[in-house]
């Protein structure tokens, strides 16, 4: 039996108990919830209206009835389970670049890593920005500096959630710098090939045909 259904059983016996009416030869009246020891010869015995439940005992027993009927909707908050999801605060962090630094063009490369407490939930993820584009997703990537301009460049991560809120951020600046040693060197290289193939032109025919030789002997050597 169900509690809702025992408090209605109890209620309905507090409010239905009978009292009874007993009255005398000499017309003296008795109430009594027990007519059996007042049935004798000469004694009227009869059912009253009247009950033995207080009006405060009358309302509790009609609140614990309600309650019974509603399906106890009148619990603590605490006792009624909810689907509420659990929001988590994340602490995200960089750890390389460890601080603002500078990076040598082409010879180095932007090497990114995070790191996220607590654990991800399911369908949250991070994502990671260059100059505002998103590049990748994860805890870590890696740029050729070829790939940037010389200068100032922003790196931002995010904690996303799967409806697309912003758990939590972090940034970060970089800077490419040329390297001048490698550009010069390109540089010397592209003007010794310029010089070479200037001079070639300018040899008569019969040379630029022995040139030619000599190239194919020395790679077949």
């Amino acid at each position: 039996m169900t509690v809702g259904a025992v408090c209605l059983l109890s209620s309905a016996a507090l409010v239905a108990a009978p009292v009874y009416k007993v009255v005398d030869d000499s017309g003296r009246v008795t109430y009594t919830d027990n007519p059996s020891s007042y049935q004798h010869a000469g004694q009227s015995v009869s059912v009253t209206s009247i009950n033995t439940v207080s009006d405060r005992q009358a309302r509790a027993a009609t609140t614990q009835t309600n309650t019974a009927a509603r399906g106890q909707t009148d619990l603590p908050s605490a006792a009624i389970k909810t689907d509420a999801p659990v929001q988590t605060n994340y602490q995200l962090s960089i750890l390389e670049p460890s601080t603002e630094r500078a990076y040598q063009r082409p010879a180095q490369s932007v090497d990114i890593v995070l790191q996220v407490s607590p654990q991800l939930q399911n369908g949250d993820q991070v994502t990671i920005y260059v100059d505002g584009n998103a590049r990748a997703q994860g805890l870590s990537m890696s740029i050729p500096t070829v790939d940037l301009t010389p200068g100032a460049h922003r790196i931002k991560a995010e904690v996303v959630t799967e409806k697309g809120d912003v758990r939590a951020s972090v940034q970060r600046t970089v800077h490419v710098i040329q390297n001048t040693l490698i550009l010069r060197q390109k540089k010397q290289a592209a003007e010794k090939l310029a010089a070479q193939l200037l001079a070639y032109e300018r040899l008569p025919w019969h040379q630029k045909l022995l040139v030619r030789m000599q190239g194919s002997d020395a790679v077949n050597q």
